[in-house]
């Protein structure tokens, strides 16, 4: 399966699995799904996630928390799409849920959250919201 939006197809796989209450979701491996599953985990949204390797192709395998009975991720979007990118400098980072949320950012160093960009000091394309 072939998607035109391979970071949009990741945040609708976790959301899906996460409403449904699964334990975990696999999905197709790639360097930058690599790095926000990451950004995820040192954020405490996930429990942890591996790289498994079958034959040719590679998954990742991430486990999602939760506190009790409740979802720790409440909400994914994605923002900045392949048909209309949304690009922000380092003073028009947007806040989710003002502060409480993350953004995760695609800049010149590589995948970040919004707190990371703004201490650097650098802009980026806004790829999702997660809170």
């Amino acid at each position: 399966m072939v998607t035109t939006d391979p970071i949009a197809d990741m945040l609708t796989r976790i959301r899906n699995a996460n409403q449904q209450k699964h334990e975990t979701v696999s999905i197709p491996y790639s360097n930058l799904k690599n790095d926000l599953a990451n950004i995820l985990k040192n954020e405490g949204f996930v429990t942890d996630f591996v790289v498994n390797e079958e034959g040719n192709h590679k998954n990742i395998v991430i486990t999602l928390k939760y506190k009790g009975n409740e979802r720790v991720i409440t909400g994914l979007k994605r923002v900045s799409k392949p048909g209309l990118r949304q690009y922000a400098k380092v003073n028009e980072i947007p806040k989710v849920l003002n502060g409480l949320g993350i953004v995760v950012l695609s800049t010149s160093q590589g995948l970040m959250t919004d707190k990371e960009a703004r201490a650097k000091n650098i802009g980026g394309e806004v790829l999702a919201y997660i809170w």
